[in-house]
């Protein structure tokens, strides 16, 4: 890769995400108007590799896309939209942690579902030993 620009297929690849994904998430607006190389080839810049790691982070997160573009938007608009970044942001973590929190739970419950029918299952090769 370039340490300038990188081509849409470096990107897809460094992001594990098809071409047909980095199309979307410019259509949506969440990455900045792309640049062109000089042959119309769409090429990337050091910042939009940033603004798509934290995306595909938001994003895999359960971020819903009007939420991520109103984000992206704000980072555009520039520093001055910090205060609202954050706010974003933690608005984000809090549902997080309470999803990890649901997550937790209903492994918990799985775990306890695996440990019961893996006593069936002892039980079971206990009692065909001692016919």
């Amino acid at each position: 890769m370039s340490t300038a620009h990188y081509t849409p297929g470096e990107i897809a690849e460094r992001f594990g995400i098809s071409l047909d994904t980095l199309r979307y998430y410019e259509k949506e607006g969440l990455l900045t108007q792309v640049e062109r190389a000089p042959s119309g080839h769409r090429r990337y810049r050091a910042s939009d590799v940033e603004l798509l790691y934290l995306v595909r982070c938001l994003r895999d997160t359960d971020m819903p896309i009007a939420r991520l573009r109103d984000f992206a938007e704000l980072v555009r608009d520039g520093d001055h939209t910090i205060p609202r970044r954050v706010d974003i942001l933690a608005d984000h973590d809090a549902r997080l942690t309470e999803r990890i929190a649901e997550l937790q739970e209903r492994q918990q419950a799985i775990r306890h579902k695996i440990d019961y029918y893996r006593g069936v299952l002892a039980a079971a090769d206990d009692e065909e030993i001692a016919r």
